[in-house]
């Protein structure tokens, strides 16, 4: 039952019908299975808790939602929509730089022995081994690349001119991920929040944006 709950709320949220109390159960209930079974639960399911946050706390519903079609509900409040888009930024540019600096301070991921344990580990060894090892001079650049893009995520990120730059080598990473460990859902959610949280925005937000410059 509460399965069936979850994904009602998930697919109210995707339509855009009753979006706060969808948003507010989905959060609450997929909080509860995450740590109702945290042996079975990883990285994927943590962050999937940290977007519907978000989402439950953001001023809801958009402009594309049906529920604003169906009963003309203007879309109001732009400045908190800002407000928790820039805590979501902040938030994961933490996770990241973290992330990539307790990788730099190991060894194995500069000499690629992260990379081939991690592809060739069951389930994860979608392509074969063989395969691998005959291209394995390549793993040490993928785990210095790795290692780079996290650590300079929060200082790339932000600038205008870097940000597309950085965005794309992000996007680039989950989906590598995903198709080669077949971790498709990970890399899935990664992408989404990533172009939450800077990819292109609402155009509300930048009038605001433009009017609190003037």
């Amino acid at each position: 039952m509460l399965w069936s709950v979850l994904l009602l709320s998930g697919l109210l949220l995707t339509l855009g019908l009753f979006c706060r109390p969808a948003a507010i159960t989905a959060w609450l209930l997929h909080l509860a299975c995450v740590k109702s079974t945290d042996v079975f639960a990883y990285g994927m399911d943590n962050f999937v808790s940290i977007g519907l946050f978000y989402l439950m706390l953001s001023p809801l519903p958009d402009s594309y939602s049906v529920e604003s079609r169906i009963w003309k509900i203007r879309f109001r409040n732009v400045r908190m929509v800002g407000f928790f888009r820039r805590a979501l930024q902040l938030h994961l540019c933490i996770i990241y730089f973290f992330s990539g600096l307790a990788k730099c301070l190991g060894t194995d991921w500069w000499n690629g022995l992260n990379i081939w344990a991690a592809v060739t580990r069951p389930p994860f060894n979608v392509f074969d081994p063989m395969l691998i090892a005959k291209w394995r001079f390549l793993l040490p650049a993928a785990g210095i690349t790795i290692c780079l893009i996290e650590v300079g995520y929060p200082i790339f990120i932000w600038p205008r001119r870097t940000r597309p730059i950085w965005l794309t080598c992000v996007l680039a990473m989950h989906s590598a991920i995903g198709i080669a460990m077949g971790m498709y859902l990970f890399g899935l959610i990664m992408i989404i929040l990533n172009l939450a949280a800077f990819g292109s925005t609402n155009p509300a937000v930048f009038h605001q944006n433009d009017h609190v410059k003037r």
